[in-house]
């Protein structure tokens, strides 16, 4: 059962529930999803599609779709309850490192994807290579720093280059 809240408290979660969807919105996310992940950091989880849609004042359509989205981001888990056959989602433990992991896998194919176009783009077009080296120079770079990053997060991650 919930904990009781005061209005102030109500008007506070509500708020940072708002600026999540903003600050999702600035990182080019759909801002509904921001108020989602809003939702969860304050309120946890298992909660039901139905709830979340209810809560946020948003249709389940929308719900769905941003929810199975944050899902493949690493930042909700599906779950069940028992006795019960409607969706359910949790905050994922750890959400910013699961981001961030994918994030360093993202920039990796990026990476990848920088060097076969130098490798397969003639040399006569210094501009291309010029601006695909400084490309793939900052692509290497932030995976360097995320992985420093993550590292310093979670002394369980692996201290190799494999992510």
């Amino acid at each position: 059962m919930p904990e009781p809240t005061s209005e102030h408290t109500t008007q506070a979660m509500t708020a940072f529930i708002e600026r999540m969807g903003l600050s999702a919105q600035g990182d080019g996310l759909p801002r509904i999803a921001g108020r989602i992940m809003g939702y969860f950091i304050i309120h946890g989880g298992p909660t039901s599609l139905s709830t979340l849609a209810d809560s946020l004042a948003v249709s389940r359509a929308s719900i769905s779709t941003n929810a199975r989205m944050l899902r493949d981001l690493g930042v909700l888990d599906a779950t069940t309850v028992p006795g019960d056959r409607q969706d359910y989602y949790q905050l994922a433990p750890r959400h910013y490192v699961r981001v961030l992991e994918g994030y360093v896998q993202r920039m990796g194919t990026l990476g990848e994807s920088l060097a076969t176009a130098e490798r397969e783009i003639d040399d006569q077009h210094t501009g291309a290579h010029e601006r695909l080296a400084d490309m793939r120079a900052f692509v290497t770079q932030a995976r360097a720093q995320t992985r420093a990053l993550i590292r310093s997060l979670d002394d369980d991650t692996p201290a190799d280059d494999t992510l």
